[in-house]
């Protein structure tokens, strides 16, 4: 019964993208949905920008494990990041008038550095989807009771989504978080209501978590402590601001004020909704202490799914994992989107002979093809958790990406040489920490990355270039 059920959800999520699809004539509908949502739209996309397999089971299974320190990199870091977005970025950026992020590195800074950013953000994309194939294998998994195997589920799901958000792009994307934010909340609520029940009540859950340890948030008062907890905290909330997700659901917007109120108010709601999950792991520890600790000790990211069928009604049992599928359909679909739009854009098509906007379009449509054949690849192959695959990827933007887009905004003199020299420099000191720092560094190498990259930035603008005279793009 539960499997039929969510059969009929995956046939229905299809449906609603296909119908999307009708409305893209050209690379700007299928890029930011004609830049036309309205501001519920708009708040719904962005909050479900991350609310895919890391919020659900990721954050939840390291929250019972570490505690709130153990998530500062998500929820914290990266709803901050939507929010930071939507006051200091989205104002800009859709004053541009851009198709994607690369295009801003390309007017501000060059070809050059167009081409690094791009590539920096695109790689980031990698281990994020690869999370996402890889919940979907694991709820296809659950629901049929193993007739279904984790790998094959991937690949189900993999072609689920690719086939609507090939045709519909940020349209199909759009419209299916809209109805799917609708699933994903009712059905948390529903399930946190139960789960309370059977845990003794909210209160109940709290307070052994308090006595736990595991709402301390800040680490302790010393230099070893914070050095790490911020370098965790900085790759999430600086590393994925130059995301082309989040600027193309930022510039899908009707309008600039509802670009900005979008991004606040879904930051805001991915930040409260991230806790429901964690006190729903948090509470199967008490309902059933011996069973859940064991599956922290052996795959943590079953803790939730194994709750929900042992211990809740069938209702239930459908209402999370079509909350679960929304949420990791909705957020798998844009992050799709979104590289292989800026692998079109940023890199093929400047390589390829002069395009039409038609055939650009079969262009996006098939690197998006492309690169979920390679995502799918890592999923299947990698056994890194859900949470490190997500956390890991926006290292590199952070390192490569970030210091050139703020300076960019918010620094006149910043040169095409500064953002070269600190995106070698930040690169270069990341991957130099990262192979060759010990086990037990203080400093996070991504961190390092950063202010490496941030010191190049100030040098290479202030040293004249070899030609002569330092080089500065007027936006």
């Amino acid at each position: 019964m539960l499997a039929g059920f969510v059969a009929l959800y995956l046939l229905c999520s299809v449906g609603i993208g296909l119908y999307a699809a009708a409305r893209v004539q050209n690379t700007k509908d299928f890029a930011v949905a004609g830049r036309s949502l309205p501001l519920p739209v708009v708040t719904a996309t962005v909050f479900a920008t991350w609310f895919g397999a890391e919020a659900v089971l990721g954050i939840s299974a390291t929250f019972v494990k570490d505690g709130l320190r153990g998530v500062v990199a998500d929820p914290f870091g990266s709803s901050l990041c939507l929010i930071l977005a939507g006051l200091f970025f989205a104002p800009r950026f859709y004053r541009m008038n851009l198709l994607t992020v690369g295009d801003f590195y390309r007017v501000r800074y060059g070809r050059r550095v167009e081409v690094l950013c791009t590539l920096a953000v695109v790689a980031s994309y990698l281990g994020w989807m690869a999370a996402q194939f890889k919940v979907l294998g694991l709820v296809l998994n659950v629901v049929t009771a193993g007739e279904i195997s984790p790998s094959l589920g991937m690949i189900a799901g993999a072609l689920i989504v690719l086939t609507y958000t090939t045709f519909g792009g940020m349209f199909s994307v759009a419209i299916l978080d809209f109805v799917q934010i609708t699933v994903i909340m009712g059905g948390l609520l529903y399930i946190g209501a139960i789960v309370s029940g059977l845990a003794g009540g909210v209160e109940t859950v709290i307070a052994h978590a308090a006595q736990a340890g595991k709402l301390d948030f800040f680490p302790p008062a010393n230099f070893n402590a914070w050095i790490p907890f911020l370098g965790a905290w900085v790759t999430m909330m600086f590393g994925s601001i130059p995301q082309q997700d989040v600027f193309q659901r930022i510039t899908s917007a009707k309008n600039e004020a509802t670009a900005v109120r979008g991004s606040l108010l879904g930051g805001t709601l991915y930040f409260a909704f991230c806790f429901i999950p964690m006190f729903l792991a948090y509470a199967a520890t008490l309902i059933d202490p011996a069973r859940f600790l064991a599956l922290l000790e052996s795959d943590s990211q079953l803790v939730l799914p194994t709750l929900i069928l042992e211990h809740t009604p069938i209702a239930a049992q459908i209402v999370f994992f079509g909350a679960v599928l929304s949420a990791v359909m909705s957020c798998a679909s844009a992050t799709l989107l979104a590289p292989s739009v800026a692998l079109s854009e940023n890199i093929f098509k400047p390589m390829a002979a002069r395009l039409n906007d038609a055939e650009l379009l079969r262009m996006m449509r098939a690197v998006l093809v492309a690169f979920a054949a390679v995502v799918l690849a890592i999923a299947l192959w990698s056994d890194a958790s859900i949470y490190v695959l997500v956390v890991s990827t926006y290292k590199v933007t952070l390192v490569v990406a970030f210091i050139p887009l703020l300076a960019g905004l918010y620094w006149p003199k910043a040169t095409t040489q500064g953002a070269l020299v600190a995106i070698a420099s930040g690169f270069a000191s990341w991957v130099g920490f990262e192979l060759f720092s010990p086990a037990n560094a203080v400093w996070p190498p991504q961190l390092v990355g950063l202010l490496a990259a941030a010191g190049g930035m100030l040098v290479g603008s202030w040293v004249p270039e070899a030609r002569g005279g330092l080089v500065r793009r007027n936006l």
